[in-house]
C-alpha cells in the first residue's frame, strides 16, 4: 500500500473503530465497557437462567403436554444457556401473548427474544431490540386436500380459500392474487379452530396461513379423514430473528455468535475446509466464555439441522421440509459466517 493509500485508509479505519465502539457500549466509555464483564451476562449468571421468549408457533415455541415450552426456538435458547451457564435446562421461556409480554421486551427484562419484522413494528420495538441473526424462515403458504387436482396457486382462481381475518397471511393471499390479476372466493374466519373445521368439512377448497400453523392443522384431519399437502409456491417468506436488548452490545454479540455456531456447525469438515465447531471459531475470552464453548454447545443441543429435524422436520409430527430454513448448500437461505 502506498503512502497516499494509507492516508486515505486511515479515516475509514477510524470510522470503523468508532462504529465498533458504539455497538459495544457507545461514546468514550466503550473501551472500559469492552474490557469489563457484560452486564447481562453477569445478571444471567446471578439468576442462574437465560430468559427467552417468542410468540407461540407450532414446532418453534409451544407449550408441551406438561405445560413447559418446547420447539426449535427453545432449543436455540438452550444453546445460549449451555454457552453461558453450562447446561441446556437452565432457561426460562416465555410465550408472548399480550402487551405485558412485549412490555417485558421493551423494558430489557428478556435476555433473548425471537421476533418477526411485523412483531417488531406492531409492538414498536425497533428502538428496544438489536436484530441479530435469522433462526427460521417462516412462510405464508397454501394447503389443499391431497386428492385435489390443483398443483399451483394459479389453479385456485375462482376457488374458495379459507384464511384468518386481519392476519398477515390473508394480506399475502390478497397481494398474490392482485399481482397476478386473478380472483378467488373469500372465506374469512375469526378463529383458527373455526377455520380448520370449515376446511376439513370441505367448505373451502384451500386454506392459507403460516406454514407451521398449517402443518399443525394437517395433523387434525377431521371426521372426513382429510389428508392435505402444501402447494409448492409460497405466498411470502419472512425471517424470525434472534434479538437482544440494546443496552449490552457484548451480550448481543454472544447471542449472535451462538446462533451462527449452530448454523455454521452443520458444515462437514473436509481436507480443504473446517467444519463443525471449527467452521467459525470464536474465542471464548472475547465474550466472557471459556475456551471450547462452541464444542460444548454443539455436543449438548446439536447443530441447526438437527434442531430443525427434531422439532419441525421428519423427526417431528409436523414433518415440514426445511425449504428456505436450510443452509445454502442444501438450497436454503440460512447463512452464517464461516472460516474458508
Amino acid at each position: 500500500m502506498t503512502v497516499r493509500e494509507r492516508a486515505r485508509a486511515r479515516p475509514l479505519r477510524a470510522l470503523a473503530l468508532a462504529a465498533a465502539a458504539a455497538l459495544a457500549g457507545g461514546g468514550s466509555s466503550a473501551r472500559a465497557a469492552g474490557d469489563g464483564p457484560s452486564p447481562v451476562l453477569s445478571r444471567v449468571r446471578a439468576r442462574g437462567a437465560v430468559r427467552c421468549g417468542a410468540v407461540e408457533r407450532p414446532g418453534l415455541a409451544q407449550a408441551g403436554p406438561d405445560g413447559r415450552p418446547g420447539g426449535l426456538l427453545v432449543d436455540v435458547c438452550r444453546a445460549v444457556a449451555v454457552a453461558v451457564l453450562g447446561g441446556p435446562e437452565r432457561v426460562e421461556f416465555r410465550l408472548y401473548a399480550g402487551p405485558a409480554d412485549f412490555e417485558a421486551v421493551r423494558g430489557q427484562e428478556q435476555d433473548v427474544s425471537f421476533l418477526t419484522g411485523s412483531e417488531i413494528a406492531e409492538q414498536e420495538l425497533a428502538g428496544a431490540v438489536l436484530p441479530l441473526a435469522p433462526v427460521f424462515v417462516e412462510r405464508h403458504a397454501v394447503m389443499v386436500p391431497g386428492a385435489s387436482p390443483r398443483r399451483s396457486l394459479a389453479e385456485l382462481a375462482g376457488q374458495g380459500i379459507c384464511f384468518l381475518v386481519g392476519g398477515s397471511a390473508g394480506r399475502s393471499l390478497e397481494a398474490w392474487f392482485d399481482d397476478h390479476r386473478r380472483s378467488f372466493l373469500r372465506h374469512p374466519h375469526s378463529e383458527e379452530g373455526e377455520m380448520g373445521d370449515a376446511y376439513a368439512a370441505g367448505r373451502c377448497q384451500a386454506v392459507a396461513g403460516e406454514a407451521t400453523a398449517l402443518a399443525a392443522l394437517r395433523l387434525a384431519p377431521g371426521v372426513k379423514e382429510l389428508h392435505s399437502r402444501f402447494l409448492e409456491e409460497p405466498l411470502a417468506a419472512f425471517p424470525l430473528l434472534a434479538t437482544a436488548g440494546t443496552g449490552d452490545g457484548r451480550w448481543a454479540a454472544l447471542v449472535a455468535w451462538t446462533v451462527h455456531t449452530l448454523v455454521a456447525g452443520e458444515r462437514a469438515e473436509t481436507r480443504w475446509i473446517p467444519g463443525g465447531a471449527e467452521a467459525m471459531p470464536v474465542p471464548g475470552q472475547a465474550l466472557g466464555l471459556d475456551p471450547g464453548w462452541q464444542r460444548r454447545v454443539l455436543a449438548a443441543v446439536g447443530d441447526y439441522r438437527a434442531l430443525f429435524e427434531r422439532n419441525l422436520g421428519q423427526g417431528s409430527p409436523l414433518r415440514l421440509e426445511p425449504g428456505p430454513s436450510a443452509g445454502l448448500p442444501r438450497g436454503g437461505l440460512l447463512l452464517a459466517p464461516a472460516r474458508d
